[in-house]
């Protein structure tokens, strides 16, 4: 249906708190790279503390407006879909369940931001322990929080928190932490759920997306199909990025295929 273009399924416009990019002009640059298919994916992050800087609370309504807006102004151009970031605790079920029974997305990525109530992003999560043991609350916080909510359709950038590590990934093996990445991509693929490969990790100076080549071959060997490709993009340059990359390392894996969703249906694409 959409031939060898390409489809990016993680992005964010000004309706998310740490983005100030207008969504017409996240567009205009899917256009110019010749993207078929984008799906927004605002951030929701629901009780992220008030010391940080952003404020997460999405606006659902003016966001989906907006976007049914642009998607029916840029429907010449461009197949724009409605999706959301949600960022999961153990406490915020319900409260979660209430959003994505209550609005007609295409595609919701379930996000682990905090980790007992840190953000790796910022210096404190890294501060008086090691870094092996800091990565390993982040993948135990991570299947928690899979196994407390998992009304999603794919897990975001699963070693997210290797992005921000100090030493980003230097040393980083999945070996290392086999068991319990192992035990959360086995459950991801018994609930039917995917993972992505985000190439924000390229962006933030690593040496593989996230999350990182071993875990995307493992996860193909557990029997794992979904796999979504997205940016992470929070700025217009930053669309599609490194997705030369990351189709090429997908194919030296033994993948064929990639994934886009639309009313939360996943539809099967071609590697370019």
């Amino acid at each position: 249906m959409y031939g060898t273009k390409l489809c990016d399924f993680h992005l964010h416009s000004n309706f998310s708190g740490d983005c100030d990019s207008p969504m017409e002009e996240m567009i205009a640059a899917g256009i110019h790279k010749d993207l078929s298919v984008m799906c927004f994916t605002e951030h929701l992050d629901m009780d992220f503390p008030e010391e940080y800087p952003f404020d997460f609370n999405l606006d659902i309504p003016a966001y989906q407006k907006a976007l049914f807006q642009c998607r029916e102004k840029f429907s010449n151009h461009i197949d724009v879909r409605f999706g959301v970031e949600l960022g999961i605790q153990e406490h915020l079920g319900k409260r979660l369940t209430k959003v994505t029974s209550g609005y007609p997305f295409d595609f919701v990525i379930g996000s682990s931001h905090l980790i007992g109530g840190l953000d790796p992003y910022y210096s404190p999560y890294w501060e008086g322990r090691t870094r092996k043991d800091a990565l390993l609350e982040a993948f135990e916080t991570t299947l928690r929080y899979l196994r407390a909510f998992s009304d999603i359709d794919v897990y975001g950038h699963i070693d997210y928190v290797i992005r921000y590590a100090p030493d980003k990934n230097e040393g980083y093996r999945y070996q290392d932490f086999q068991e319990i990445l192992d035990a959360l991509l086995q459950t991801l693929v018994e609930k039917g759920i995917g993972i992505e490969l985000n190439t924000g990790g390229y962006k933030y100076g690593l040496t593989s997306p996230n999350p990182c080549a071993a875990v995307l071959a493992r996860y193909r060997e557990l029997g794992g199909e979904i796999l979504t490709l997205g940016s992470d993009a929070h700025t217009p340059e930053a669309v599609g990025y490194g997705f030369s990359r990351a189709f090429a390392l997908l194919t030296s894996l033994g993948y064929t295929h990639y994934t886009i969703f639309k009313d939360r249906k996943p539809q099967f694409l071609p590697l370019p």
